[in-house]
């Protein structure tokens, strides 16, 4: 095979770096479905990869070819090489901002991981980059998505290029929530409480909402992408037909690229449908770069400074070019979600059990046969007819007031958020050095995390709240095995 200029860069770039048997039956899936032992060591069958420590979740599908391993790694060099504000030398990667919170996708998803807030015992010392702030007044937008503050958009951004002012920062307190274990075990819960200062352009509109997102890890996208929309409409359908108060509703949102609703996967309200719309959104949002998608900069009129700031690619296209973000989107499409570990320990099997006695696996739907990507041309027929073990339904649950944002967005309400994927939950601390989870990263571990349940999950959180020590120990290590 002749490979071309682009290609050959690209492997350069390459060479350089690095639920039980009586559970599923309700679900309408086989009894091959099942948690824990059932799957063993692969998380996405062939795709699977087996590596730990820091480049966890860096790793290509191991399926893909020369020509696609190529075109990752080219995708790999975009996502995390920083931009550069216009006008420069580098007219490849130059248009940074006006405003933005981080210099390249990396710089939120460091070694493609999941971010994390300011450590809360520190205080606030230096601002927020992988953990942004949502915006919106009341009311429905264009395609039944959310309304931006008329000053500030959809999200604040708290960096800015010279000549332009930053839109604000972000403050952070947190009050504690204490409570105990049926055993006596005291536990401390800290809540996050959010607040803008130094506002640039003036106050936020009357009954702005805010809510904080931080940013998940990037392994594994492409295969959740690749799941049916039949098969997520069918978890709703099952947990609806149930008894109990589990029913995850589906989010329909616009898909920018496909120009029509679909059923959204990404995003911690489920507000993307695909990665194309996901990825070309972040570029505006969190960088500042344009694309076919969203041409124009994210300047408000009342923004002057933006406004009159230069633009990239020398002001006569959008600062990324079809190619250059179509292959972005396969990179992380086709990041291979690594294998499970310590799959025959007694804890781990201890675990698993008591995974679904709680009615984990209710929401955490374990496994699914991946059908094809929604844009071809922009994954890998790699994907497809894949058994894969993410551990989500991909559905909004009520979790109750205390995680609650009070911020719509589609079908989302104020209390509902997306069953978020359990893959690589172990390897948070080998790749990032945190344990921080749910979708502003307030809890620190599995543990904390399910100590934050409530609304549709109180039943399993109270059931958590009855384990002894050794058995919430187990519990945490099936997860972490995942």
């Amino acid at each position: 095979m002749k490979l071309r200029p682009r290609q050959k860069l690209g492997l350069l770039i390459a060479a350089g770096g690095a639920a039980s048997a009586l559970l599923w039956p309700l679900w309408g899936h086989s009894h091959s479905d099942k948690v824990g032992r059932a799957q063993g060591e692969l998380t996405a069958d062939q795709a699977t990869a087996f590596v730990t420590g820091r480049n966890a979740f860096s790793m290509p599908l191991p399926t893909l070819d020369d020509e696609e391993r190529a075109r990752f790694a080219v995708g790999n060099s975009f996502f995390r090489r920083n931009w550069v504000e216009a006008p420069a030398s580098t007219t490849a990667r130059d248009g940074l901002g006006p405003h933005f919170i981080a210099r390249s996708c990396g710089g939120c998803h460091v070694q493609d991981g999941r971010g994390a807030p300011p450590d809360f015992r520190k205080g606030l010392s230096d601002q927020p980059v992988a953990l942004l702030m949502r915006l919106s007044i009341p009311g429905t937008g264009p395609h039944g998505g959310v309304v931006p503050d008329p000053v500030y958009g959809d999200q604040l951004n708290n960096a800015a290029i010279q000549g332009v002012e930053p839109e604000g920062q972000v403050q952070i307190r947190h009050e504690l929530i204490r409570g105990r274990f049926a055993d006596g075990t005291p536990y401390t819960l800290r809540k996050p409480i959010y607040s803008l200062t130094r506002l640039a352009y003036g106050p936020l509109a009357p009954g702005a909402m805010l809510s904080p997102r931080i940013a998940p890890q990037m392994a594994g996208l492409g295969l959740l992408e690749a799941i049916a929309e039949t098969d997520i409409l069918a978890n709703a359908s099952a947990q609806a037909a149930m008894s109990g108060p589990i029913k995850g509703t589906p989010n329909r949102v616009w898909d920018d690229l496909a120009g029509a609703h679909r059923v959204g996967r990404f995003g911690w309200k489920a507000n993307q449908a695909s990665l194309a719309s996901q990825t070309a959104g972040a570029f505006l949002g969190d960088i500042g770069i344009t694309s076919t998608q969203h041409p124009e900069e994210a300047c408000t009129p009342s923004q002057k400074d933006c406004l009159a700031a230069p633009k990239g690619a020398q002001g006569k296209a959008p600062e990324i070019d079809d190619r250059t973000l179509g292959d972005v989107v396969f990179y992380q499409a086709t990041l291979a979600p690594a294998a499970r570990r310590n799959v025959e320990r007694p804890a781990v099997v201890r675990g698993e059990a008591l995974f679904v006695q709680a009615q984990c696996a209710s929401c955490h739907r374990p496994s699914y046969t991946t059908g094809a990507p929604p844009f071809p041309r922009l994954s890998s027929a790699k994907v497809s007819g894949l058994k894969i073990w993410p551990y989500t339904d991909l559905l909004l649950h009520d979790m109750g007031p205390d995680l609650a944002d009070g911020r719509p967005d589609f079908a989302a309400n104020g209390q509902q958020w997306k069953t978020p994927p359990l893959w690589g939950v172990g390897l948070i601390h080998d790749v990032n050095g945190h344990r921080r989870l749910l979708h502003d990263g307030r809890a620190n571990g599995v543990l904390e995390a399910i100590l934050w349940h409530g609304g549709e999950a109180q039943g399993a959180k109270q059931q958590v709240l009855k384990l002894n020590a050794r058995d919430r120990q187990a519990l945490v290590a099936f997860v972490e095995s995942l």
